[in-house]
């Protein structure tokens, strides 16, 4: 190993809706995936109104980028550290539409926290469009500059280009500007074929991950691996930081929880970027290949130069099309357990990723309407209203059809991961259980996917303990054991200083 230097429906709504809303919403739950379901936050978020009023949010693209006192540069920017490595080879990227370079970093780094930062942060600043800018381009493009033999491109969730919706399948195909062939690694194929790979020497991983294990990207990152390393591929991965890289919490995945959406028994939220879980993938032997198969290739990480752990840091790009800026990013370790509820998170609407709602539960007097959109095709309680809490770091403002004076958007509490919420959201629906159900709470109406919800867990245990009434600090408590465990098994794999 190389690093550098070598390393529910539930009943209320057959009883309220008629059956062919019903199928809609049924077909909404089946297609739900995790994968773009995906701190302190790293920007002021201020909720807008253009002329006609329509409530609007700064998104990635549009944000410029906070000012910084010391600037890193991501992995894929240090050419002359991998460069050599690709020199009269035959290369695959394993990449999306967050594989960006630039002249200088497109992410910087600073020391100063959100709060600090608001007053500068205007809405004329933000029109900024990164997304515009001459600044960025595509990783292929910039090795295709520089006389790199890319011969092919393999896609994970969300597409090479990241227009797919949460779930929605990827189709291998040609690349219209490059002519290049892509491999879908989303549907019915997850890991590298050996025709994916016949005619490769090198495969380059860059992919900006959120450090959350049930993340799919990681995922698929274990696979790229795991094909390369049978097949005596080297593998480099270029680092990116991670947004949530200060947070270890969460409870450690048990092994017959495995699946797609997490696949290592490693905590919810484990803060380290994709180049360290490389490493650790690899020097636990994690991989389902032939321990003679790890010394078949070779690994090599670049690191992001200049690169801190507690960084606070704006993501050039949305990593997925359901967390649209860094709020949604933040949100997404506790928001996305809501997936495996009848709760939505905003999918459908123009804050994924940003609010707890449901139609007939009331989380907020917000009221925002849920309808089929790219980044959700099959939303949850599609083409419902739904009583709503909106999270935000900005003062309270008015959105469309909502009563500004109890409509209350303060700043969010939730950083890392927040039980709490999740234990608020269940008690909810107690009176909605009885209003609905023959005897009191003989149906379950909160946890609709509880084996999906359990899989996020990476256990069953948090689903029982929120049943059984258990507080956060007794639930956090019991992941204790098993983290501390984590923290010091990860340590010989840490490129960047650690946060303990």
């Amino acid at each position: 190993m190389k690093v550098l230097t070598s390393v529910t429906f539930n009943k209320v709504f057959r009883r309220l809706t008629s059956s062919a809303f019903i199928a809609v919403l049924s077909l909404a739950l089946i297609s739900l995936s995790l994968n773009g379901c995906a701190q302190q936050s790293l920007s002021t978020h201020v909720y807008t109104s253009d002329a006609g009023g329509n409530a609007k949010q700064p998104t990635l693209g549009d944000k410029q980028p906070v000012s910084s006192t010391k600037q890193f540069t991501v992995g894929a920017e240090r050419y002359s550290k991998y460069l050599p490595l690709l020199a009269g080879k035959r290369v695959s990227l394993v990449v999306n539409q967050s594989a960006l370079v630039s002249s200088h970093s497109a992410l910087p780094s600073s020391t100063v926290e959100p709060e600090e930062r608001e007053s500068s942060n205007s809405l004329a600043a933000q029109k900024n469009k990164i997304k515009t800018s001459q600044r960025n381009q595509h990783l292929l493009d910039a090795l295709l500059q520089r006389s790199v033999n890319v011969v092919s491109i393999m896609s994970p969730e969300h597409g090479f280009r990241g227009d797919k919706g949460a779930g929605e399948k990827v189709d291998s195909n040609i690349d219209a500007k490059t002519g290049i062939p892509i491999h879908s690694l989303y549907g019915a194929t997850k890991k590298p074929t050996p025709d994916m790979l016949d005619g490769i020497d090198v495969i380059v991983f860059d992919i900006q991950d959120v450090g959350v294990r049930f993340y799919t990207y990681l995922s698929t990152l274990h696979y790229v691996l795991e094909a390369a390393f049978a097949r005596n591929i080297d593998v480099i991965v270029l680092d990116r930081p991670n947004p949530n890289g200060r947070y270890v919490d969460g409870p450690v995945l048990q092994s017959e929880f495995s699946s797609f959406i997490g696949m290592h028994p490693i905590p919810v939220l484990h803060g380290m970027t994709l180049g360290e879980l490389a490493q650790m993938i690899v020097g636990e032997q994690w991989l389902d290949i032939d321990v003679s198969s790890y010394d078949n290739a070779k690994l090599t990480v670049v690191p992001v130069q200049d690169y801190q752990r507690t960084a606070h840091y704006s993501l050039p790009v949305a990593p997925s099309p359901n967390l649209p800026n860094d709020l949604s990013i933040r949100l997404y370790p506790t928001l996305c357990f809501f997936e495996g509820t009848d709760v939505s998170i905003g999918r459908g609407t123009d804050f994924p990723f940003q609010l707890i709602g449901h139609p007939f539960v009331e989380f907020g007097k917000t009221k925002i309407p849920v309808n089929a959109n790219s980044a959700a095709p099959h939303p949850k309680h599609e083409n419902t209203l739904l009583s709503a809490h909106v999270f935000s770091y900005a003062d309270p403002t008015i959105l469309e059809g909502s009563d500004s004076k109890q409509t209350t958007h303060k700043r969010s509490p939730i950083s890392g991961l927040d039980i709490a919420t999740l234990i608020d959201a269940y008690s909810r629906f107690s009176e909605y259980n009885k209003m609905i159900s023959a005897s009191d709470a003989s149906e379950e109406t909160f946890f609709t996917r509880p084996d999906f919800f359990d899989k996020l867990a990476g256990t069953d245990a948090l689903r029982y303990q929120i049943q059984a009434g258990k507080t956060p600090a007794e639930i956090r408590q019991s992941w204790q054991k098993e983290l501390s465990k984590f923290r010091e098994k990860r340590k010989a794999y840490l490129l960047y200083e650690d946060t303990d």
